[in-house]
């Protein structure tokens, strides 16, 4: 029995809750490729992690340039993928953190990060991983957000991206951004409702005690501009 099959049958034995804790009976395969780079932050990759990864059918693969990434935080993480080419995937995920600074001046990163969203059905921004899309005509027109701490430095990076200082997330078309940090989790959950529905969504969130913002309107950190 793996780690998610134990969690849930032991909640669904120990509560009567009428919202059941079991995995819905969806077993598309739905394939999940993160970005990783020295100094992310480790609860934008891992919280939407945690989240997705309740689904039944996912998998989830990280991608980095070298095999162990040092996270800001201090932890690291093996790649299961390298960087010498693109992954096709149905969501590819980008966390944010201040390893982005440096990030968004690097040509060679941008230019695969161009072709990796080209085979990605769906690309997902947390934080400040929104400054890498930016770096990239890849948002022109498209309407999205960051972290709002950051705000003033990931809009002035490209004028053609329709900020929204005013949303906990964004989802347009091929991208979804969020907010910061915890707000990647959010967002996480409304990707699992959009694919899923809304009880397997509420079923996460429940096993995993996390008290839903499920409101793309209510960003508690919105910026005046």
């Amino acid at each position: 029995m793996n780690r998610r099959q134990f969690i849930s049958a032991s909640l669904a034995v120990a509560t009567s809750a009428s919202l059941p804790l079991y995995a819905s009976a969806d077993h598309r395969q739905f394939r999940v490729i993160a970005l990783v780079f020295d100094d992310y932050e480790t609860l934008d990759l891992h919280g939407p992690v945690e989240m997705l990864g309740h689904m039944e059918g996912c998998t989830i693969e990280l991608v980095g340039r070298r095999s162990i990434t040092r996270s800001y935080q201090g932890p690291k993480v093996v790649s299961d993928l390298s960087m010498d080419q693109v992954h096709p995937c149905d969501l590819f995920l980008i966390p944010g953190g201040l390893g982005t600074r440096k990030l968004v001046k690097d040509q060679e990163l941008l230019t695969w990060l161009t072709q990796q969203c080209h085979v990605s059905a769906k690309v997902f921004t947390v934080c400040t991983g929104s400054a890498l899309l930016a770096s990239t005509p890849l948002l022109d027109g498209v309407s999205a957000t960051t972290n709002k701490q950051a705000y003033a430095w990931v809009t002035h990076l490209n004028a053609k991206v329709l900020w929204q200082p005013r949303a906990r997330w964004v989802n347009q078309g091929k991208y979804i951004t969020s907010s910061g940090v915890s707000a990647g989790t959010d967002a996480a959950l409304e990707l699992v409702r959009l694919y899923r529905g809304e009880k397997e969504a509420k079923r996460i969130a429940t096993l995993a005690e996390y008290q839903w913002n499920s409101d793309a309107d209510n960003d508690p950190f919105a910026v005046e501009i």
